[in-house]
């Protein structure tokens, strides 16, 4: 039964009329050995079968949302819990045969929750350099009786070489709000004053706290159970890529990774077994032909959370 929304509900739907012509956008398993033009493409298959017709070093970053070592439904397609050792042994099968498709300076982030993340670490510092694990909020969540809520979720982030890659810190500089404004001479010191507020301009660290997890009000909400914010992904990608370079996803979902990098002008592909996400995904890049805005990302700089759109309401009151 197709489910029932309320009004306001902005989240992605397809028409009967919408998938055909979407289908025809996708490159499919079957036919990637005769079209070997796979950039700014969502490729529908397995990926196991899949990466052996992607070149090794084609990708400038990787960014990979694996299925974390839940049992979870991805819509008729089932990932179970197992043991660490069969989990690892899951990671084993696709990761390192990933990592070939990474520029010799290149950059790659892996998320994971509490639960996989060693296993994570463990398979990433087999086959490439670990500078960090970012730690990032996610600030809505089910409530626990019998232990504590699960609210947070890391990212491993990992190089090829740590002598040479990219790193454009200050691309991702943050706006945050100044409640105890300190002045040195009577001027503010290192914050600025506005109509609005005062604010300062900081560096990030490996604790984000800004994100909003996609949900029904949000136009880039779509009804994938673990979809991952196009904020968070815009912090990697403005942070770890350059203009016009490109960025892979092994597990694209629902497509952010790919709706991401084609609003912040890189190139992109994606692989994704599921054709029902793929087309999910096509609709999304459509939609960034005309719309490349990305919630919490304004003029260069990332804001926290729920202050980017208090400010655009206070700018223009009768605009919803």
């Amino acid at each position: 039964m197709e489910r029932s929304r309320a009004p306001r509900n902005r989240t992605l739907t397809l028409t009967d009329d919408e998938i055909a012509p979407l289908k025809q956008r996708l490159l499919t398993e079957e036919a990637l050995p005769h079209h070997p033009d796979f950039l700014d493409k969502t490729i529908c298959g397995d990926l196991l079968r899949v990466l052996p017709y992607l070149p090794d070093g084609f990708a400038d970053l990787i960014i990979i949302d694996p299925p974390y070592n839940l049992t979870k439904d991805f819509h008729g397609m089932k990932f179970c819990s197992r043991s660490e050792d069969a989990y690892a042994k899951f990671l084993a099968s696709w990761f390192p045969e990933v990592c070939k498709k990474l520029k010799p300076n290149g950059s790659l982030y892996i998320c994971g929750d509490w639960k996989c993340t060693a296993a994570l670490q463990r398979a990433v510092d087999q086959e490439l350099t670990i500078l960090n694990r970012i730690t990032w909020q996610r600030e809505k969540g089910r409530g626990a009786k019998a232990n504590w809520k699960n609210s947070m979720e890391d990212i491993w982030f990992a190089v090829k070489d740590t002598d040479n890659y990219c790193f454009n810190i200050d691309a991702v500089m943050m706006k945050r709000q100044v409640l105890a404004p300190y002045k040195e001479h009577g001027m503010p010191k290192d914050w600025e004053s506005s109509e609005d507020g005062n604010f300062r301009l900081t560096h990030p660290s490996n604790f984000w706290d800004d994100i909003s997890v996609p949900f029904w009000s949000m136009p880039e909400n779509t009804d994938h159970p673990t979809q991952k914010p196009e904020k968070l992904y815009a912090k990697l990608i403005l942070a770890s890529s350059q203009p016009g370079e490109t960025v892979f996803d092994p597990f694209l979902g629902s497509g952010t990774a790919s709706v991401v990098a084609k609003k912040l002008g890189r190139h992109y592909c994606g692989v994704e077994i599921n054709e029902e996400y793929c087309l999910w995904a096509e609709k999304r890049l459509l939609k960034a032909d005309s719309d490349s805005d990305i919630q919490g990302y304004s003029d260069g700089v990332f804001w926290e959370r729920n202050t980017l759109a208090a400010q655009h309401h206070k700018t223009h009151p009768n605009k919803h």
